[in-house]
């Protein structure tokens, strides 16, 4: 008799989703489905509106992310005006996306996974989160909300705001930094280089008693795509798309982000509302690929700063070729999370943050722009096509979850296969399933997630509808 377990809602990640696991008369699991169940409808609702309005609308699309559409909506609004924004305008934008990574990173690692492979797998659930952390460990817990704290301050400096900062613009910024924001960001730079190296320390301590969960976490081969630098250094803003596999070989590089669609498309499934892009020239499945982290360290050859270099050589020995584990992402993170803060002191003394020079002024002189990021998990991209006046005719979003909605589904299955062997399943099993979701702190389309005791209902179905068993946690 086949049976199938449902896990829903996931918890600890940004939105609402659920896991189902297919098993055969034997109990083990043949299939498993990641299932997003929220639609929002973004992309229709925003055609008929003017162009100008889109970095304001679509910062909205989450709360967690809003900086990662500001500023891709904003670069799609270049696009259509055909301009070079002023170097001031760009700068800025760089050291908000900086901020908006160490913000995002900060909350996925401390908040929502460290309370798996720091309090332990098998810890009960009432006790393994954010708050069982700041119980067991209240030091790394305050660290860890500080960090993220730093983040927000670096974005609420430049746009007036933490959350939904209406500053980008097509054409540049609205305003520059202030020097009171420039001395309160300097002052708390230690501090948040601090953290990322205590951070690091912590994980790769944590990586010689999780052997088995670097192998077992979705580890597979695959592609991974990023933006990255013309020499090969680590891009989070600028740059061009790069593929390599898993061996470590580059299948396209410097690909235009103008022309993104020749080398990715869009599939649909009918169990999710997530769309699934793939590496076009190899089609589905072959073509599936992997962003975020783990894709931008695997495409890059360098971080470009001094402490985060030693550490990119360090993670790069972890893998032949690639490193192709998902459990890999939370490294990769406080990779980043480093070079932001040490790219932020590169550049925090630099006048141009302080000029009043932002602006470049144009009409429609293109009918379509796109514009392409680095969100905290992934490449980003804003498609635009507008008529004469400017008015959006069609919208296409390519969200950096959606690239991993493959790799996610393949990461529950590979887990659920070790660990599942029939019914009934253990809650610490449900919850390492449910980990392989967290290693790509997915953000399913909005800022809502769970912090603390989150209801979960698991139930295991015969193959006629029939209820098995039912798991429940209040």
């Amino acid at each position: 008799m086949s049976q199938r377990i449902v896990i829903d809602p996931v918890t600890r990640i940004e939105g609402h989703a659920k896991i189902s696991l297919h098993l055969d008369e034997a109990g083990n699991v043949v299939d498993a489905e990641f299932h997003v169940v929220e639609f929002r409808g973004f992309e229709k609702f925003c055609e008929g509106r003017p162009f100008s309005e889109m970095p304001g609308l679509t910062a909205r699309v989450c709360g967690i992310c809003p900086v990662s559409h500001l500023l891709a909506s904003a670069k799609a609004g270049d696009a259509i005006m055909a301009v070079d924004i002023p170097p001031a305008a760009e700068k800025l934008r760089r050291l908000m996306n900086l901020g908006q990574i160490i913000q995002s990173h900060a909350l996925s690692f401390f908040h929502l996974s460290a309370p798996d492979f720091v309090l332990g797998w098998d810890t009960p659930p009432a006790q393994r989160n954010l708050f069982g952390l700041i119980a067991a460990q209240p030091d790394l817990a305050r660290a860890g909300i500080r960090l993220r704290q730093f983040g927000q301050e670096v974005i609420e400096r430049l746009g007036g705001r933490k959350i939904h900062p209406s500053w980008a613009v097509p054409g540049g910024v609205r305003n520059p930094l202030t020097p009171e924001g420039r001395d309160r960001i300097r002052t708390w730079l230690p501090e948040a280089k601090a953290t990322a190296q205590r951070a690091l320390e912590l994980f790769k301590k944590c990586l010689k008693t999780h052997g088995r969960e670097v192998q077992i976490y979705g580890n597979f081969p695959s592609l991974f795509m990023s933006l990255v630098a013309a020499d090969g250094t680590w891009e989070h803003y600028g740059g061009r798309l790069c593929f390599v596999d898993s061996s470590g070989n580059v299948l396209a590089d410097q690909v235009d982000p103008q022309r993104y669609d020749e080398v990715i498309g869009e599939s649909v499934q009918t169990s999710s509302y997530l769309k699934s892009p793939y590496y076009r020239p190899l089609g589905m499945p072959e073509g599936m690929y992997r962003v975020g982290p783990l894709a931008r360290l695997n495409v890059a050859r360098q971080m470009g700063t001094p402490l985060a270099d030693a550490e990119l050589r360090y993670f790069k020995k972890l893998g032949r070729g690639a490193v192709t584990s998902s459990f890999l992402y939370h490294y990769a993170r406080l990779i980043e999370i480093l070079a932001c803060v040490e790219r932020i002191e590169q550049m925090i003394e630099d006048p141009d943050l302080l000029s009043s020079d932002l602006r470049a002024n144009a009409g429609i002189n293109s009918l379509r722009g796109v514009g392409v990021s680095e969100a905290p998990r992934g490449t980003l991209f804003h498609d635009y096509t507008v008529d004469r006046h400017g008015i959006l005719q069609r919208v296409n979003l390519i969200i950096a979850t959606g690239q991993n909605n493959l790799a996610m589904n393949r990461t529950v299955a590979q887990i659920a296969r070790h660990y599942v062997r029939g019914i009934p399943v253990p809650e610490a099993v449900l919850n390492r399933i449910e980990h392989g979701i967290r290693c790509f702190d997915p953000c399913l389309s909005c800022s809502t997630h769970a912090a603390g005791r989150m209801p979960l209902l698991v139930r295991v179905l015969g193959p006629n509808g029939e209820l098995l068993q039912e798991l429940r946690r209040d």
